[in-house]
This record gives structure tokens, sequence and C-alpha cells, in this order.
């Protein structure tokens, strides 16, 4: 395993995804959107994503420095475009204009369709609480085969549709974020599970026979397999308003095979931001929940090595222990970062750099 500093891996994919195309302004959001997602533990929406986006650049199913087109403002309704343009910055640029103008209705629904892959979508809840708004984001994922099984089906007919619900923080609760796919896992964590080399757990995945398997190559390979859904029927009807709500509301689109499958990844989503000094008084609303994390964490811990966390505290814990002992990427990953570089055009000293951070093969000890 190689570790990294956020700025080496921050430097070399920004270094890519220009020579890929992108503005400098453009590169350094996406590329901090992934090292971030990297920091927080999500390493399937990490820097791994980058050789796909450079054989998507290449193949035109991704557009470099697509301006973020309005389609409609019906004042506490707004619609955008994204002309398959990266999803990390046109979501960043949708969500902002929906800030700010739920600053004066104090509701938006905000729909955004046509973005090229938006990321960890808790970014954009992260977004909205630091402006002190409460949200909901649905996200479906469109223009490539289905990799997750419905309930009682073994074979993939919608893909891993993520949800984030989001609270803002109190004065002494951290922002409450829930960030989660509604299948069983991401297809980004089987691929870090391929990389690696390690197997899925049981119950996981099928193969392309619509059998139960734990090796992540199913989904790589033909006949291609399919991940269950998560929580059985639960996580499976949570997909399906996803797909109906960021699918159908937002114009977009759904997984159905009446539409287009150009091999890209495209992502449409459904979010709705709430202004909660609307209806509640600020610090009644804190006291309130902080009251209930409270009562939460004293349940005793089955495990005392894992007390009872809320959503968003795992990221924090993996962000600052990673901020401090480097981000983890294992050999075939960075094989294929480099060789991404390379396709995009990168300069040597660029790579070479990279390589040189990759030396560092143990844990450091601090």
């Amino acid at each position: 395993m190689n570790y990294f500093d956020m700025q080496e891996l921050l430097d070399f994919s920004t270094a890519v995804l220009a020579a890929a195309g992108s503005t400098a302004a453009e590169a350094t959001v996406v590329a901090r959107h992934l090292v971030e997602a990297n920091l927080t533990g999500h390493d399937s929406h990490g820097v791994g994503m980058i050789p796909a986006y450079v054989r998507h650049v290449r193949a035109g199913t991704l557009q470099p420095n697509a301006a973020l087109e309005q389609v409609q403002d019906q004042g506490a309704i707004l619609t955008f475009d994204g002309q398959r343009g990266y999803g990390q910055r046109l979501a960043r640029e949708a969500i902002a204009a929906a800030v700010a103008r739920c600053r004066e209705t104090g509701l938006v629904f905000m729909g955004l369709r046509n973005c090229h892959h938006m990321g960890r979508i808790g970014s954009y809840g992260e977004q909205c609480t630091a402006a002190g708004l409460v949200s909901l984001h649905f996200v479906n994922v469109v223009d490539h085969r289905p990799v997750v099984a419905p309930f009682r089906g073994t074979a993939a007919r919608y893909s891993t549709n993520p949800i984030c619900l989001a609270m803002p923080a109190t004065a002494n609760t951290g922002a409450i974020l829930l960030d989660m796919a509604t299948s069983q896992t991401a297809l980004g964590k089987v691929r870090v599970a391929l990389n690696k080399g390690e197997q899925m757990a049981a119950g996981t995945l099928y193969d392309g026979f619509g059998k139960p398997t734990t090796d992540p190559a199913v989904m790589f390979a033909e006949p291609c397999g399919a991940i269950t859904p998560l929580g059985a029927y639960k996580g499976y009807g949570i997909a399906l308003f996803c797909e109906l709500l960021a699918g159908v509301l937002t114009g977009g689109g759904t997984i159905q095979p009446g539409n287009p499958q150009l091999g890209g990844i495209v992502n449409h989503m459904a979010s709705l931001l709430i202004d909660p000094q609307r209806l509640v008084e600020r610090q009644w609303m804190q006291d309130e929940i902080d009251a209930l994390v409270a009562h939460l964490k004293s349940s005793p811990a089955e495990d005392p090595a894992r007390p009872v966390l809320v959503a968003g505290e795992p990221e924090v814990l993996s962000r600052r222990e990673r901020m401090r002992s480097g981000i983890p990427v294992d050999d075939t990953t960075l094989a294929q970062l480099l060789d991404a570089g390379e396709m995009a055009g990168v300069s040597p000293a660029q790579a070479e750099a990279l390589r040189r951070g990759s030396s560092r093969s143990a844990k450091p000890v601090c």
C-alpha cells in the first residue's frame, strides 16, 4: 500500500484533469472534490475515478468546461442542465444558486440533470449545512449499464442511486450528514476491492448467471454481475424513488432501456433545501438536536473500542486520520492513475513526483 500527502494527490489530479482539457479552475474544483472524498474514507469516489474520466473525455461522453444551463426559474423551483460536464463543478454551482434562492424563499426544489459523475453527494449536503440549511438530495445514474438488481431479482436493472440527508451543525454537534448508496455497496467500492485483491462480503453480489458470489471481478466482466439492494426491499424502494425524483422530475430521464446509453456516467439530482429558521426557533432546534444526539450516544457500546456515532462522524474521523497518516492508494490504482496521466499527456516530471510519493509504502508513524 502507498500513502500520499493530500497535496501530492491534489497536484497530480489537477495536472491530469487540466491535461485532459479542463481549465485550471475546473481542474482544481474537481481534483479537490476527489481528494476530499479520499480524505473522508470514500475511496470509491476519490482519485481512483480519474482513469474513467480520462477515457470518457476521449470518448466524448464527458465535456470539459461545459456551462451550467438554467432551464427554468419559477421562484422556489429551479432546474439546470449540466450538458455532460464535470458534475463536481456543475453541481456545486447549481447548489450555490439554490442556497441563494432559499435565503429568499425559505424552501427550494432544485433539479439538476445531465451532469457527468457528481462524485461524493455528501459534498453538496456539506455545502448546504455550511449555509445553515437542511437539505435532501436524490440521485440516479444513467448512460451506462445497470449494476444493481431489484429486490427478488438477480440481474441488474438500475444503478447505485445515492441519497444524502443533511442537518446543520450546532455549537456541540457537528453537521449530521447521511450519504449512502441505496445498494449494498457502491460500484466504486467493488472496484477498490478488485484492485486490492480482496473479496466482497457474502450477500453483496450476484455473478452474471444470477448466482451469489464474493468475487468483485464479476462486475467488470461479461456476462456482468449485479450488486444487491441495501436492506432488501427497503433499499430497492428508495432507489426507485431516486429514479422517479431525480430521473423524472428533473426531466433527465431514468435508466429504462428506451433511453440512450452511450457508455459514460450521467447523474441527475433532485435537491430539496429548507431554511430551518423559517420553521422553528434556532436555539430550540440546536438544543433539541444536541439532546437527541447525547441520548443516542448514551447507549452502551457493544464494543468499547467502537462507540455509538451519528451520521457524518465516520467521515470526520477518517479525515483527521488521513490528514495525519496519509491517503492510502493500492498499487493497482496507482498504476491506473499513472497510465491515465500518460494518456492525458501530463509531463514526465509530474508523473515522477507521484512515483516518488509512492515510495512511502509503509504507513507513516507520527
